[in-house]
């Protein structure tokens, strides 16, 4: 993808009111996709946000193209969406790169790794650094293409049934947290559980598990896990901006007409800015009425964040040591964070520390 060239289409489409669309040609075909999401349907944010994407891709080009969205297991289960547009099972997937950890940890630097980058220097990365590039080069090789189609913003650190005080609390503790944080959490003895999002309530009922980590308060409320866990912990050094993915199989989109092609980059632009600001716009409210319905909102002790970090930086090692594609992403990764940390540390930084302090 020329990545300039599209971004001033794109930016055109994000215009307040609208999307500013190419003119179709009169005999524009009528194209019909379906989308495989790993997120369920109550969930409007995440499930919504794709439904927001098909909505303007369809109002764009007069219903010509219509791409109707699938909740998990209507096509595929959530977790199986980046075989199915591989495959060309589906044409599209809306998912999260990090549920592919198994297949190769590169995959997660799509979406987050433990103490990773924010929503915005993930799109600077993503738009202007190296990342489209270096990633979209990995996920060609399954014929997969990506388009950012959303970001959550820095999650939560999760549901716990019991309280946080050391490093040594966390030893036999079965939390539901998968891929790259899962190794981190493992070398401080915790136990990770893969479960999928409609299984983590009656998991943390029955005391199947510990804990188990979502997103952020809007989502967490909507499934009711503060029912079934006391403490709320935060932050989620794991997912300091996690992006998450349209995937599209590059032999479907080799064959959809150049307008098309634009049409549902532009729609995924929108969505992508969409999805985030309706997490800003809802998480407060969910925060300020779940600590009221008897929520404990907890940091993690500064003990277990170090802790945490330092394993972090020895998976990344050891990972980069016997995976070449992984080091050589991981490697610009660190050095674009590191540059964004410099910059974001002085005003920003500056300005939202003394913002807050007033609250």
């Amino acid at each position: 993808m020329e990545r300039r060239s599209f971004l001033k289409t794109a930016g055109a489409g994000l215009a307040v009111g609208g999307m500013a669309m190419p003119a179709l040609a009169e005999n524009a075909p009528t194209i019909k996709w379906r989308m495989a999401s790993s997120f369920p349907k109550s969930l409007d944010t995440l499930f919504g946000g794709s439904e927001y994407m098909a909505k303007r891709v369809a109002e764009a080009t007069g219903g010509k193209f219509h791409i109707q969205i699938f909740a998990p297991g209507e096509i595929v289960p959530g977790g199986a969406v980046f075989d199915a547009v591989k495959d060309g099972t589906v044409e599209m997937g809306h998912t999260c790169s990090y549920y592919y950890y198994g297949k190769d940890p590169t995959y997660a630097f799509e979406t987050a790794v433990p103490f990773g980058m924010t929503n915005r220097q993930m799109d600077a990365w993503f738009r202007y650094g190296n990342g489209a590039r270096l990633l979209g080069e990995l996920f060609a090789k399954s014929n997969i293409m990506v388009i950012p189609l959303g970001n959550t913003g820095t999650q939560m650190g999760g549901w716990f049934r019991k309280e946080i005080k050391t490093v040594a609390d966390l030893k036999g503790l079965k939390i539901r947290i998968s891929g790259f944080a899962g190794a981190v959490l493992s070398r401080l003895g915790a136990v990770p559980q893969q479960i999928g999002g409609a299984d983590i309530y009656p998991a943390l009922e029955k005391g199947t598990i510990d804990a188990a980590e979502f997103v952020g308060p809007y989502d967490d409320q909507k499934l009711g896990f503060n029912k079934v866990a006391k403490y709320y912990y935060y932050p989620g050094w794991w997912e300091g901006g996690p992006q998450v993915a349209a995937y599209v199989n590059t032999r479907k989109w080799a064959e959809l007409p150049k307008e098309y092609q634009t049409i549902l980059q532009i729609a995924c632009a929108d969505a992508h800015v969409d999805i985030m600001a309706r997490y800003d716009a809802k998480n407060p409210t969910a925060l300020k009425q779940l600590v009221g319905s008897g929520t404990q909102l907890k940091a993690f002790p500064k003990e277990v964040m170090d802790a945490s970090y330092k394993a972090a930086l020895e998976v990344y090692a050891e990972t980069s040591a016997k995976n070449p594609e992984f080091k050589k992403v991981y490697d610009d990764y660190k050095k674009f964070q590191d540059d964004q940390n410099l910059w974001f540390r002085i005003a920003e930084g500056a300005y939202a520390n003394f913002m807050y302090s007033k609250r």
